[in-house]
C-alpha cells in the first residue's frame, strides 16, 4: 500500500449512540471511509494512525438518498463505513470530551 494512502482511507470517526453502544460491548470502533477501500487497508490504516492491534474489519456500504428541494430533485453521495474490532485492553482515544 501507498505510505500517503493511509490517510486517505479513513475520513471521519461514526460518534452516535449505536457506535458507542458497539464499542462499548463488543470494543468496535466505527468510521466513515474511502468508498473504494478494502478491509485490508481499513485494518493497515487504523494500525498506523493509532498504534492499536485491529482483530477484524466490517463494512458496509449505503447508497446515497434521492432529496428533493421544491421541484429540483437531487441526491446524496453514496459512502461506505466501517466496524473494526480491537484486541482485548486496546481503546481509541479521539479526544472528544
Amino acid at each position: 500500500m501507498n505510505p500517503d494512502r493511509k490517510y486517505l482511507v479513513l475520513l471521519a470517526p461514526i460518534i452516535s449512540e449505536k457506535s458507542t453502544m458497539v464499542q462499548q460491548k463488543s470494543n468496535q470502533y466505527v468510521f466513515r471511509v474511502a468508498r473504494d477501500a478494502k478491509k485490508l487497508e481499513i485494518k493497515a490504516a487504523v494500525e498506523a494512525m493509532f498504534r492499536v492491534d485491529v482483530l477484524s474489519v466490517q463494512t458496509c456500504n449505503y447508497a446515497g438518498k434521492e432529496k428533493r428541494m421544491g421541484r429540483h430533485v437531487g441526491r446524496r453521495p453514496a459512502w461506505k463505513k466501517a466496524y473494526v474490532r480491537l484486541a482485548d485492553g486496546a481503546s481509541i482515544d479521539f479526544g472528544i470530551a
